[in-house]
């Protein structure tokens, strides 16, 4: 029997089909502006580096219990399925009699924040300030006081900006859809979705209209079908011609990318990214973002809930994200009768004091582009006196009195240990501190015994003019994997001649897992590996080493071997169905599935409840030829990539949707294939993309998959 060619190299090489996209032109234009006119809008933002969200409303009143369970918060009312007319009664509960929205500004300010954004709307529609369009508010409770008002006012009055955090998906409202999956009762008859945006337009109006200058419009519940990028470019639009020197985020979009946060290639991004509590692994020059961050396990308040962060690591947390060039947005959720948590409350206080130390080390910092330490992390700061000023944020404390700074040139002018009473000079405990370089290396010694700071130690190094910085090379390959030889080249950013045409540096290199030195081999060209080999390479200049030096390892391997199938059925997967609430992806061999089919392919069942439910794909994929291949598992929530019962991608856990991938070498033929996916609530997606390494992932289409015949 002729096999059909579902091979993955030959469809995948396929360019894929593009989609001509016809948008009218927005009802507001955005304004337009120069990149100078950017970044004079962006400045204050930047400069802050720190800030507080506030989440608050009806669900601090349960305070995360509903009935036996206390794992609720502020998606509550569907986390407990609590039908509208019940969730309605909550409003005459809300009399936050102990809401002081001073003292709520004056600890913000204290702890080192330069802004606060609150929930002025979240989820579940209720509104915390005076709104025309709807009763819906807090002037319906007995509280009768517009909070927004109040804290706008509070804010400005300690030198804060105020930022407004907006729902646009929204429970409450008859014209919103789609409907929570569990509420089958709820007709949507008559409901107009253009007829919410209106709403949702009037509301933001009025914010932004009512409430004097707004630092920033931080919008969130962008990601159902209903919402579009259109929609969320004329609500953009809405918010600059309020407002001309608001800063919006990237959720007013449908661009964002799970929950790192940031804006996919090509679609609108607002004005700044918004990673979700995770940190990204690097920095991203020319690019503005903002992790926002619990202090605990929970965004609205809830009194079960006691997996506090310690104070050294929110401390860190800040430092990081400061180091890399982004800000943090911490949460604290104000208890139902207007009070901070203790605990928050605790660690505000913390920050405060060591704020006091170090907040020159933060606020107006950017990214030094040193390649994090070991031993904690660096800022950066320009003076207006054509000064540097380079800081060394320490986590771990040296026992021997040394930090060692790889790649940067030059030598400080004076440095300074901070110590939250005054900057001490290098005289410090009866023992000078000083520096001095070692090869490619700043070192700072003669450090005291002990750190100034158990969380983290400030200390400021400053520079004549720029920092001489030489990051590591790159050493460029498609995969750390290959079956047969790999070719991999060797770059700095650096490099290059100077106007003589002499080489500005040379790229040194070892095969040998061994150090680079003065006599190693120079790099003059891409390098043919055929066997295992850890490559290491360092830039140097007249025998003197400047960089850090690279490590990359490269393994030659097997490719898996394939299975013969005697009667492939190709086209589909076999499908166990399961339902159950789950955080992570279940144990499926301790379950009953509660149906199994063929689907064809990996696709969801969209005629089954997409909500608490599981389902694990088995079969085979066919491949074309011996080859290291990479794999893109996408999913909302976790999903989990086998082969041969080998895992491959681990996308597990609570999130949006999010894209991990991987490599592994397969042979020609038959593979073994298990996909693993679970959906607690919300959006609902699973796909996989695949191909040689070194052509483009697209979808892998069902023709590829097989199962074996009777």
């Amino acid at each position: 029997m002729h096999l059909p060619t579902l091979l993955l190299a030959l469809l995948l090489a396929q360019p894929a089909p593009t989609i001509p996209i016809d948008q009218p032109a927005p009802a507001i234009a955005i304004p337009s502006e120069t990149p100078e006119e950017r970044d004079t809008r962006m400045a204050w933002w930047r400069d802050a580096r720190f800030g507080m969200v506030i989440h608050w409303g009806l669900y601090a009143i349960p305070a995360g219990q509903w009935g036996a369970q206390t794992n609720h918060a502020e998606w509550i009312r569907t986390t407990a399925n609590i039908p509208l007319e019940t969730y309605d009664d909550l409003v005459h509960q809300f009399n936050p009699v102990n809401f002081d929205a001073a003292a709520w500004a004056r600890m913000a300010r204290e702890a080192g924040m330069k802004y606060i954004v609150i929930t002025t709307k979240h989820h579940d529609g209720f509104c915390l300030w005076d709104s025309a369009q709807t009763d819906f508010d807090v002037m319906s409770t007995p509280f009768k006081r517009d909070i927004i008002r109040e804290l706008a006012d509070a804010a400005r009055a300690e030198g804060l900006q105020i930022g407004f955090y907006h729902s646009i998906m929204d429970w409450h409202h008859p014209d919103y859809l789609p409907r929570r999956a569990w509420e089958t009762t709820r007709s949507t008859d008559g409901a107009d979705f253009e007829r919410f945006e209106d709403y949702l337009h009037a509301q933001v109006t009025e914010l932004l209209t009512n409430y004097g200058p707004i630092g920033v419009m931080w919008f969130d519940g962008e990601w159902e079908d209903t919402w579009s990028e259109q929609r969320g470019r004329e609500l953009y639009a809405l918010c600059r011609r309020l407002q001309p020197g608001i800063i919006v985020n990237n959720r007013v979009g449908t661009g964002r990318e799970g929950m790192a946060g940031l804006t996919r290639e090509g679609a609108f991004g607002g004005d700044f990214g918004t990673p979700e509590q995770e940190v990204p692994a690097t920095g991203f020059p020319g690019v503005d973002w903002e992790s926002c961050m619990t202090m605990n396990d929970h965004w609205g308040y809830n009194a079960f809930d006691h997996q506090w962060k310690s104070t050294t690591e929110l401390i860190r947390t800040l430092v990081d994200i400061a180091s890399k060039g982004g800000n943090y947005l911490l949460n604290v959720g104000p208890r139902a009768d207007g009070t901070f948590p203790p605990e928050a409350v605790d660690r505000l206080r913390d920050f405060r004091d060591w704020m006091s130390a170090n907040v020159t080390t933060i606020r107006e910092s950017r990214a030094a582009q040193l390649e994090p330490a070991p031993w904690g992390r660096f800022t950066v700061r320009v003076t207006d006196h054509n000064t540097t000023v380079l800081s060394l944020l320490v986590f771990d404390w040296p026992s021997d009195g040394r930090l060692v700074i790889p790649g940067l040139a030059g030598t400080p002018a004076n440095g300074f240990i901070l110590d939250g009473q005054r900057h001490l000079p290098p005289s410090i405990r009866g023992r000078d501190f000083g520096t001095k370089r070692e090869g490619a290396n700043l070192v700072v010694a003669g450090l005291p015994r002990h750190p100034i700071n158990s969380a983290c130690s400030g200390i400021m190094l400053e520079f004549a003019g720029d920092l001489d910085i030489y990051p590591s090379p790159a050493i460029s390959a498609p995969t750390p994997q290959f079956i047969d030889t790999l070719t991999l080249t060797l770059s700095h950013p650096r490099s290059g001649h100077d106007e003589q045409g002499n080489d500005l540096l040379d790229l040194r290199y070892t095969l040998d897992a061994t150090d680079p030195i003065a006599t190693s081999s120079a790099y003059d060209g891409p390098l043919v590996l055929d066997a295992t080999t850890t490559v290491r390479v360092q830039a140097w200049r007249d025998d003197q080493p400047l960089s850090p030096i690279a490590e990359r390892r490269f393994e030659r391997v097997e490719p898996l071997a394939a299975v013969r199938l005697a009667a492939p059925t190709h086209g589909l997967l076999n499908c166990a169905h399961y339902e159950g609430t789950w955080d992570r992806l279940p144990r499926f061999n301790t379950l009953t599935p509660t149906r199994t089919d063929q689907p064809a392919g990996l696709t969801l069942d969209t005629r089954t409840r997409d909500e608490h439910i599981a389902q694990a794909f088995t079969g085979y994929l066919y491949v074309k030829a011996d080859a290291v291949y990479q794999f893109a598992l996408s999913s909302d929530d976790g999903s989990r990539l086998s082969f041969h019962d080998r895992l491959v991608i681990d996308n597990d856990g609570l999130h949006a949707t999010e894209e991990k991938s991987a490599t592994i070498a397969l042979s020609a033929g038959y593979h073994p294939i298990r996909v693993e996916y679970f959906n607690r609530s919300g959006g609902h997606s699973l796909s996989l993309r695949g191909e040689m390494v070194g052509l483009p992932l697209v979808d892998i289409p069902a023709r590829a998959f097989a199962v074996e015949g009777p």
